[in-house]
């Protein structure tokens, strides 16, 4: 993948990343479930630590599918501009393109705010040993939000609907300062740690 990035084409791009990124961190929360399921300090927490693995894992999946949306998306939109705006194919495609376009990474904000969200619950049930790591995960599903928030602003301009585009862009914005607050939270807890 990283060669793909690193090509002289369109996609994948920063979208991918940031999606990948994120599920990065999931791997990483993933990682810190391990080490902490099976361990007796952790026995009474046994049943969140398990739903919480099976959170994790759907979500590198997800986010996964959605770099994959994500590349899908903008390659039809990059070739609907090179079409004149007068072309038939591109006046059909061009809405829900770019609706596609703005929806996958505004799909990957909320699965790293999903992720920020649990990273919280898991602090003080998981090894201690790890806190470094929780503090990654955390700092990735960050990145990822703000890196999708990147991509959703980009694309914002390719909206027609005024109201719509101040809606998506309020709540992205919103979204991103969530999982900043989030991110800074579980940070301070694991270095108190």
């Amino acid at each position: 993948m990283l060669d793909a990035v690193a090509a002289k084409s369109p996609t994948p791009g920063g979208g991918a990343v940031a999606s990948a990124t994120g599920a990065l961190g999931s791997a990483l929360g993933s990682m810190v479930v391990a080490y902490s399921l099976g361990k007796k300090a952790f026995e009474s927490h046994r049943p969140e630590l398990e739903a919480a693995a099976a959170t994790l894992a759907g979500a590198r999946r997800l986010l996964l599918d959605l770099a994959v949306a994500d590349m899908e998306a903008y390659g039809v939109v990059n070739a609907l501009q090179k079409l004149p705006e007068s072309d038939a194919r591109r006046i059909a495609q061009w809405a829900p393109a770019v609706a596609a376009s703005i929806q996958a990474p505004r799909s990957m904000i909320a699965v790293a705010n999903d992720l920020l969200r649990l990273f919280e619950r898991l602090g003080p049930i998981s090894n201690q040993h790890l806190r470094s790591d929780l503090a990654i995960a955390a700092v990735l599903a960050e990145a990822c939000a703000r890196a999708g928030a990147w991509n959703v602003m980009i694309n914002l301009p390719l909206l027609t609907d005024e109201k719509e585009r101040a809606e998506v862009e309020a709540q992205t914005r919103h979204a991103v300062a969530d999982a900043r607050a989030r991110c800074d939270a579980i940070e301070r807890a694991c270095a108190r740690d």
